[in-house]
């Protein structure tokens, strides 16, 4: 005898029974097995109120949902990482920073292995790098290839970003203080270097 849902006088399916047909299919071919996957999915999508043939329900769409898959301009979407913090640097105007930090952690890379080893940026504040020689000659030099280095900095971190190339000699100790200090004297000399 033939049931309403076209099965031989078996009870529908149900938790239990699914897991009875699982070890009475263990022997079967995978085809067999298939086709129950299918039978099992078609009941459940019944039991659920889908029809063969019904028109599908669609939800309606809100009126800000984009709906081809792309990035909305509402912020809440992720973006490229790089992309994101160009646009951190530019709203809080770090840009000339970061592109100094640039410079000083370059610094080799950017003036070469021979102005590098005898010079090193001490500091950057609003567009002069401060450079400090090891020696006067190297002092003068750098000074002399001020224009130089600029443009090779220029050309590293881009226009603008160092204006000016301030060049110190060595840290030589201070003979200003002491006790054995002249008073009225001319002050210290250059005797280094």
């Amino acid at each position: 005898m033939t049931t309403e849902d076209g099965r031989n006088g078996q009870e529908p399916d149900t938790p239990g029974n699914l897991a009875d047909d699982a070890s009475e299919n263990d022997g079967t071919d995978a085809l067999d097995a298939a086709r129950d996957a299918l039978r099992r999915a078609r009941l459940s999508a019944r039991d659920k109120g889908f029809r063969p043939g019904a028109p599908v329900r669609r939800r309606a769409r809100k009126a800000g949902d984009l709906g081809t898959g792309r990035a909305r301009d509402d912020g809440r979407d992720p973006g490229v990482l790089g992309d994101q913090l160009d646009k951190l640097l530019v709203d809080r105007g770090w840009q000339v920073d970061v592109a100094a930090g640039s410079v000083m952690g370059r610094w080799e890379e950017i003036v070469g292995p021979d102005v590098a080893a005898h010079a090193r940026p001490v500091t950057f504040t609003d567009g002069v790098l401060t450079v400090r020689a090891e020696s006067t000659a190297w002092a003068t030099q750098l000074r002399l290839l001020s224009s130089t280095l600029l443009g090779k900095m220029e050309q590293a971190v881009g226009p603008d970003v160092v204006q000016e190339l301030r060049v110190v000699g060595p840290n030589a100790p201070s003979w200003a203080k002491g006790p054995r200090k002249a008073h009225g004297g001319r002050g210290p000399r250059d005797t280094y270097g």
